[in-house]
């Protein structure tokens, strides 16, 4: 699917357009226009789709929605939004929404009238209401929220007039503004038959990209199946990029790639893609978090060469930095907050990984498999349908020279022609080496 083929970028809305923080429900702003303007130097990076945090009309953040069916008015309008998507469409740059279907908001309309009715409205079956109990907001009666935060309302999936609303909501995205694709919010907590009539749902568009948000490292291969997901976030190997590399330790991020993509029967993910990341909207940013910013070219590397989908979170192809706290306000900042001059070669190392990655089949679908490793130095292998392609990173101070195989390959970062008996890695280097 093109997906597999795919790098994507992801961009939270309105941290990027330097929206308010808080939601007035006044003036509609017209800010769409940020992201409309960064669509050359998107595609010019190269990648294939884009991912959208929330944009729908929410209080605050954008997952605490409180209309399904309307662009967030601190952004735009609906018109703006879809204007927007026709110009990533005609960029060759597919588009993916994000979905939030297991809480909303408390000025979401159905939670305000249980709110003021109480009783008296068939809304309260949309949530998991105890008429018996008081809430941190002193509303007269308690409900289910989303892992204690009293803000963020859950809903109750099991009632079908819910469903039916939330399905609607998904028909009018796909059908009105031709969307391709939903990551799905706390994923982990959505039941399986959710998933299925979901799918449904979006047969409309039958390579409709459904990836589901997990941050667990649990099991969640049977989520991964022609009626439920695509794909799912791969936070295992983010958590073991960071640490394998700053801690000099590259063993740690071999045994999650092995672990996941192996070739033995107890390997979880083995032939399926999940979603690859260095840094995201919820996460310290790359540049923050790693020790020693010389290592963070091999670690792109190793990241779009890896098994899964490549995603880049805005700004981090700038080196732009950001840690947690404050809401996370620094992790999402306004474009014009960016400095596109910091860091030029990460930017153009990203932008030949983009194309490396796009364009080869070995990548998108090929098995996994680990050639050398040490502490500071790793080599492994991705084949398939005649193609094969060495990564080898290098994180130490020296040198390091090694043997892949016979005959000879192209370096295709550097465009050298290279025998694969003797392979030599400068220090904090790397090589995605396609053998001839």
């Amino acid at each position: 699917m093109w997906f597999d083929e795919s790098v994507i970028y992801q961009i939270y809305p309105l941290g990027f357009c330097g929206a308010e923080r808080e939601n007035d429900f006044k003036e509609t702003r017209h800010r769409l226009d940020k992201i409309k303007n960064e669509i050359p130097k998107i595609k010019e990076l190269g990648v294939k789709a884009v991912l959208f945090n929330p944009l729908f009309e929410s209080e605050r953040h954008g997952y605490d929605t409180v209309d399904f069916f309307k662009i967030d008015r601190r952004l735009g309008t609906n018109e703006e939004f879809k204007e927007l998507v026709s110009e990533f469409h005609k960029a060759g740059i597919r588009v993916i929404l994000d979905g939030v279907f297991h809480h909303t908001g408390r000025e979401f309309f159905p939670f305000r009238e249980v709110r003021e009715k109480r009783e008296g409205t068939d809304y309260r079956f949309w949530f998991n209401i105890n008429f018996y109990g008081n809430s941190a907001y002193n509303d007269g009666f308690n409900y289910d929220n989303w892992e204690g935060h009293p803000e963020l309302v859950k809903l109750r999936l099991e009632n079908n007039d819910l469903v039916n609303y939330l399905m609607e909501a998904v028909r009018f995205w796909l059908k009105e503004f031709d969307i391709d694709g939903l990551r799905l919010d706390v994923c982990y907590s959505l039941p399986y038959w959710f998933l299925e009539r979901l799918r449904a749902e979006c047969a409309l568009k039958p390579d409709f990209y459904l990836v589901g948000e997990v941050i667990h490292i649990g099991n969640f291969r049977e989520a991964i199946s022609p009626n439920r997901l695509d794909s799912i976030t791969n936070y295992e190997c983010y958590k073991g990029l960071v640490s394998a590399f700053n801690s000099d330790n590259l063993f740690e991020i071999e045994h999650s790639l092995t672990r996941l993509f192996g070739r033995e029967q107890w390997c979880l993910y083995t032939g399926k893609n999940l979603l690859s990341f260095a840094d995201n909207h919820d996460v310290p940013r790359l540049m923050t978090q790693l020790q020693d910013k010389r290592k963070i070219f091999a670690l792109y590397t190793v990241l779009f060469t890896m098994p899964g989908i490549p995603c880049v979170y805005y700004g981090s192809e700038y080196g732009k930095e950001g840690g947690k706290g404050d809401g996370d306000i620094h992790l999402r900042p306004a474009i014009e907050e960016i400095d596109k001059t910091a860091y030029p070669e990460l930017f153009g190392h990203i932008q030949k990984l983009c194309g490396i990655r796009t364009s080869s089949r070995a990548l998108a679908y090929g098995a996994y498999e680990k050639k050398v490793l040490q502490n500071k130095f790793f080599c492994f292998q991705r084949a398939a349908e005649g193609e094969t392609i060495f990564t080898a990173a290098n994180i130490s101070d020296s040198p390091v020279t090694f043997y892949v195989s016979e005959g000879e390959g192209d370096d295709l970062l550097s465009g050298e022609t290279l025998s694969l008996r003797e392979v030599t890695l400068a220090p904090f280097s790397s090589r995605v080496i396609r053998k001839k």
